[in-house]
C-alpha cells in the first residue's frame, strides 16, 4: 500500500493562533507545532511526513522520528512544491503569500490557513476554520483551550497531552540546580522579567543552598538546548527556552504578565507563575505596554521561588 504523502507547512514567520504576523521567524511557535506529529502518526500510520521550514529553526526539526523530510525554504523550493502531489496538506501560516502557496499546492485534503483571493488575506480551510475562531476570540474565551490541543484536534484525533518532539538529543551533565533562562527575543520584549528581580530571585536560591547558572548558547540552538540540558530546573519567561525545557523533560517553572498561560499545557513537571499586578488588560498580548504598568517588572519573586519548592515536592 503506498504511504500517504503528507506536507506540513510551518516556517515560524506568523504565530499560528496569534493575530499577529510577523517577518521574524517564531522558534518557540515552531516547537509548540510539533505535538501535531503525534497525531498524524496516529490518523495515518503509513505515512510520509515533508516539513517545511526556515534555516533558523533547522536545529528544531532535525533527526526528528517523525519528520522524514525536513525540506529548508529558498526562492526554489515553492516552485518545487507545486509541481509535487500530496495526499494532505497543513499550513500553519497566515502571511498571505505562502497562503496562496498552499492553494497552488496539489493535495487531496487540506488543514489549516487558505489565501482569501477577494481581501487578499489569510482564511480557513474547511479544516481550519477553528483556527479562526479561536485567533477571533482569544481575548475573550476562557476555555478556548490549548494550543497543542486545537492542533491536534484539527485532525479529527482525541487530545491525549501529545508531547513536544526535537531531534536532537543533548548529552550534557546536569551540573547546575537551577537554570536562568532571562532573555526574550527583540519581538516581544515586554515578555521579560526585570533583570532586579532575577537578581532578587538568584539571592534567594543561592540562599537555599541551590546552584544557578545563567542563560548560555543563545546565538546557536545547539548550544541552547547543550546548556537547558545542564539544569535540573528552568525558570524562564515566556519564551522557546521555557518549551525547550518542557520538551526535554526539565522542571519548568514559566513567567507570565502580557501573554496568557492558558493557552499552553504545561507537562507534568512544569507549572507557572503569573505576575501580580492588577492590570485590567492581563493578558494584553503587545508588544508594548501602554498602560504604563509594565506587569513583568512586578511579578512576585516569592510565588516563583514557592511554584520551585511545589514542583521538588512532587
Amino acid at each position: 500500500m503506498a504511504l500517504t504523502k503528507i506536507l506540513i507547512i510551518k516556517l515560524g514567520y506568523s504565530e499560528t493562533l496569534d493575530p499577529e504576523i510577523g517577518k521574524v521567524p517564531s522558534q518557540g511557535d515552531v516547537l509548540r507545532t510539533t505535538p501535531i506529529l503525534w497525531a498524524i502518526k496516529e490518523k495515518y500510520p503509513d505515512s510520509h511526513v515533508t516539513w517545511l521550514a526556515t534555516e533558523n529553526v533547522e536545529a528544531l526539526l532535525q533527526n526528528n522520528s517523525l519528520i522524514d523530510r525536513l525540506l529548508i525554504w529558498d526562492e526554489f523550493v515553492p516552485f518545487q512544491l507545486m509541481r509535487e502531489k500530496f495526499d494532505v496538506l497543513i499550513n500553519l501560516e497566515k502571511i498571505a503569500g505562502v497562503c496562496a502557496l498552499a492553494d497552488m499546492i496539489d493535495a487531496w485534503v487540506k488543514h489549516g490557513f487558505r489565501f482569501e483571493a477577494v481581501s487578499g488575506e489569510y482564511h480557513g480551510y474547511e479544516r481550519g476554520l477553528d483556527f479562526m475562531t479561536y485567533i477571533a476570540n482569544k481575548n475573550s474565551d476562557p476555555m478556548k483551550g490549548y494550543w497543542q490541543q486545537i492542533l491536534v484536534e484539527m485532525l479529527g484525533v482525541a487530545w491525549q497531552e501529545q508531547p513536544y518532539l526535537i531531534g536532537y538529543k543533548p548529552e550534557t551533565p546536569e551540573t547546575f540546580d537551577v537554570g536562568f533562562n532571562y532573555e526574550v527575543g527583540s519581538k516581544w520584549p515586554v515578555k521579560g522579567m526585570s533583570m532586579a528581580l532575577w537578581k532578587q530571585l538568584e539571592e534567594r536560591l543561592v540562599f537555599l543552598g541551590l546552584s544557578v547558572s545563567w542563560q548560555e548558547g543563545k546565538d546557536n540552538l545547539y548550544d541552547y538546548m547543550d546548556w537547558i540540558q545542564s539544569c535540573r530546573t528552568i525558570i524562564s519567561n515566556d519564551s522557546l527556552g521555557m518549551h525547550l525545557a518542557m520538551a526535554l523533560h526539565k522542571k519548568c517553572v514559566g513567567l507570565f504578565g502580557t501573554t496568557d498561560p492558558g493557552e499552553i499545557f504545561f507537562y507534568p513537571g512544569s507549572s507557572y507563575v503569573v505576575s501580580s499586578t492588577a492590570c485590567p488588560r492581563m493578558p494584553c498580548f503587545g508588544a508594548k505596554c501602554v498602560t504604563g504598568m509594565n506587569c513583568m517588572q512586578h511579578v512576585d519573586v516569592d510565588s516563583i521561588v514557592r511554584a520551585f519548592e511545589r514542583l521538588h515536592a512532587q
